[in-house]
């Protein structure tokens, strides 16, 4: 295990909200923002309302682009968003988690919490010189990845990309075989 589980969630975690823009929309609703936010542990403030399923919404393109920065635009990023939150990092202890970080409040907006989280697991990834392990899907869906494989070979998002290529690949073998 390259990280911590806080690092690991938190590059999970917003992965897993870049991929809700592509290939569909799958962030639409206040449900789908109240199922994210129970499914990736979320804690704190959580006001269920449009303006803050807006603002969740806007981090999609921005930590999308965060995937293809290089070491130092990266670092940049991470600056610029902890100083845009005021992020304070604190050692703190809560549900079944042992200490970790937190940088905002539980009482800050939860979309300024998701980006903090965020960057602060990017932190630990600039500090590794891990950048490899984010990478683009190979598939066409236009999502991202963390590679935490111990050989790094991982290729494909967690949404169906790796299957399909597999499913395309045998087609295409069985195909040759009945031409020749």
């Amino acid at each position: 295990m390259p990280f911590g589980h806080d690092t690991e969630d938190g590059l999970l975690s917003v992965a897993a909200l870049v991929n809700t823009a592509t290939p569909d929309d799958t962030l639409t609703e206040i449900a789908d923002l109240d199922a994210f936010v129970e499914s990736w542990g979320y804690t704190g403030t959580h006001e269920r309302t449009h303006a803050e399923l807006d603002e969740v919404r806007v981090l999609r393109p921005r930590f999308l682009e965060a995937w293809s920065l290089s070491r130092d635009e990266l670092v940049a990023f991470v600056n610029e968003v902890m100083l845009q939150y005021r992020a304070l990092p604190q050692l703190v202890r809560h549900d079944e988690w042992d200490y970790h970080l937190h940088a905002t409040p539980s009482d800050a907006p939860l979309a300024s919490r998701m980006a903090v989280d965020a960057v602060m697991a990017f932190v630990d990834v600039i500090r590794a010189d891990e950048l490899d392990r984010l990478k683009m899907c190979a598939g066409d869906c236009g999502g991202v990845l963390v590679d935490l494989s111990k050989n790094r070979s991982r290729r494909y998002c967690d949404r169906g990309c790796g299957n399909r290529a597999n499913v395309a690949a045998y087609r295409a073998r069985k195909a040759a075989e009945s031409v020749s």
